[in-house]
């Protein structure tokens, strides 16, 4: 038995949501809805009291705002795990590689996604992303997106409470699988439909320096037959993340991580372009 097990942000859940999953999941499944309508929990803590309550064999934590366009995606999960007992995380887009530096999933060489689902964009318009399946459709990766996880129940394994808020929560749940030994897999043989997209506020930026600072020790990841030069690309992504805190007046935050890059890479063009920013 599969059980779904929802932070919901309303105290009542959509009713053709409901009926989705009733019709699509192809597979016996228990719905665990805790009610956070009022923030009480964090989702760390609220997934918690999710896995408390399951009687699952798998575990499925999804958002309550998409729709699933697979028929029998519950079945082909079990399969999925059935197939492979070091299988114990499954999502629907991931990376290859996590950095050490401060940064998102998806702050990666574009080779290195794997995704499987359809965004709707704030412009009012539907984003396919399907990439990374060019040998296979259950592809390995070493961290995933929350949107959508299955897991393998595992006594040793609960997310993380003192990772406050409602970020990150997923890349906790990846490391600790991970740290379990086992592997982490995007699956091309569940699309489902997101209809909102990640506000990256400034909790959600903060959120990310409290995740690194927590998991220091463990990164970075990368799955093993990824031949990959991981200086450069950590380089890459504390660029991008530096420029990113500067454009949203996160200057402090930005100063952190720009000293971590000098220690990083002492010489670059970029430490003076980040330099006349800050005087900007």
């Amino acid at each position: 038995m599969i059980s779904i097990i929802i932070c919901s942000r309303t105290k009542k859940l959509a009713q053709n949501f409901l009926e989705n999953i009733k019709n699509t999941i192809g597979e016996k499944y228990e719905l665990i809805v805790i009610d956070n309508a009022e923030n009480k929990y964090s989702i760390f803590e609220a997934y918690n009291l999710g896995i408390e309550q399951s009687k699952g064999t798998f575990w499925c934590f999804v958002h309550d705002d998409v729709v699933f366009l697979t028929k029998n995606w519950g079945l082909k999960i079990k399969e999925i795990f059935e197939s492979d007992s070091e299988i114990g995380l499954i999502g629907v887009a991931g990376s290859k590689v996590k950095t050490r530096m401060p940064s998102a999933w998806w702050d990666c060489p574009h080779h290195l996604m794997v995704t499987n689902i359809i965004h709707h964009l704030p412009n009012n318009t539907k984003n396919k992303q399907y990439h990374g399946f060019d040998y296979g459709d259950n592809v390995e990766v070493a961290v995933i997106d929350g949107v959508f996880m299955a897991a393998r129940v595992n006594a040793y394994i609960a997310f993380d409470e003192k990772l406050k808020g409602f970020h990150q929560y997923d890349l906790d749940l990846s490391l600790q699988y991970i740290n379990q030994g086992f592997k982490i897999m995007v699956t091309n043989q569940v699309l489902i439909e997101h209809f909102s997209v990640g506000k990256l506020d400034e909790s959600w930026l903060k959120s990310v320096f409290k995740f690194h600072s927590h998991y220091n020790n463990c990164l970075p990841l990368k799955v093993d037959n990824e031949n990959l030069n991981l200086k450069a690309i950590e380089v890459a992504n504390a660029n991008m993340f530096c420029n990113k805190l500067i454009e949203n007046n996160f200057k402090i935050l930005a100063l952190r991580l720009w000293f971590r890059l000098i220690w990083l890479k002492p010489i670059s063009k970029f430490h003076m372009q980040i330099l006349k920013k800050f005087i900007a």
